[in-house]
């Protein structure tokens, strides 16, 4: 299984149209465009997830660069998820008046 990034989406691509460029290198499983949590609006990139390793190759190759409604794609091989350290800014500190 070949799980591929797919970024700089514009905020009108759809499932279909990703789909559809990617289907020209081999079957496609599943197409995710990822929403804000919040406003369910795209973000700007999704994943592609193709079964045959060899046509998910070929795809990154044949659609890296490639102009899909005026934005140009930025596609590699998706980096395994990982676990993120919690924590962040936080605002426990001192007031100051």
């Amino acid at each position: 299984m070949k799980n591929i990034y797919v970024g700089n989406l514009s905020f009108g691509a759809t499932e279909e149209s990703v789909r559809a460029l990617f289907e020209s290198y081999g079957a496609v499983d599943r197409v995710n465009i990822v929403t804000d949590r919040d406003t369910g609006r795209p973000r700007g990139f999704g994943f592609v997830e193709m079964a045959n390793d060899a046509e998910g190759s070929k795809a990154i190759a044949g659609v890296n660069g490639k102009d899909l409604d005026g934005r140009t794609l930025n596609v590699n091989e998706a980096r395994p998820k990982t676990d993120r350290a919690g924590g962040g800014g936080g605002g426990f500190g001192r007031q100051r008046w």
